[in-house]
């Protein structure tokens, strides 16, 4: 046996009327907290490099800014991915004659850098320091800041062609 389903149809006539002069509450809707991303400090000179194989990453702009030599002696220190650079009369790397910077192998590995790894320079005049960052940390910060997963994906392929895609293989 088959039965018969009515149509609906919606009435074409107005809801009946609340009253003279009276209007209905709308209701909020929810809005998302936009948070606050922190200003970058006004005295800190930002580059981007590419590692080679042998370590050095070269910035001429960067390195300009903390008035190093060629023969000035450095120290360099790594920790959570970041190579810190400093002037230093003990230290055991000799600033070559080109502006650029190797950073040691040793170090590399330590801090997960690899050849034609984009990094990020951060330079600090008035400390005389220079910070190297894979660009991958850089894009995590962003992201963690939260400036969004649409603006850290983009500067996640722009800034960093050698991290694994979704399927885990380097592109």
């Amino acid at each position: 046996m088959t039965a018969l389903l009515a149509p609906v149809i919606p009435s074409s006539a107005r809801p009946p009327a609340r009253g003279p002069g009276r209007v209905a509450a709308a209701r909020r809707l929810p809005v998302a907290a936009v948070q606050t991303v922190p200003p970058a400090p006004q005295d800190v000179v930002y580059g981007l490099g590419r590692m080679d194989s042998s370590g050095r990453v070269a910035d001429r702009a960067v390195t300009s800014v903390l008035g190093w030599q060629p023969g000035d002696l450095l120290t360099f220190t790594g920790s959570a991915g970041v190579v810190t650079v400093r002037r230093d009369p003990d230290g055991m790397v000799t600033m070559p004659s080109k502006p650029y910077l190797v950073i040691p192998a040793a170090l590399r590995r330590r801090c997960g850098l690899r050849p034609g790894d984009r990094v990020l320079l951060a330079v600090f005049p008035a400390c005389t320091v220079l910070e190297v960052a894979a660009a991958v940390l850089a894009v995590i910060a962003l992201f963690a800041t939260g400036a969004g997963w649409l603006i850290a994906a983009f500067a996640l392929t722009a800034l960093a062609p050698g991290w694994p895609d979704g399927a885990g293989r380097h592109r």
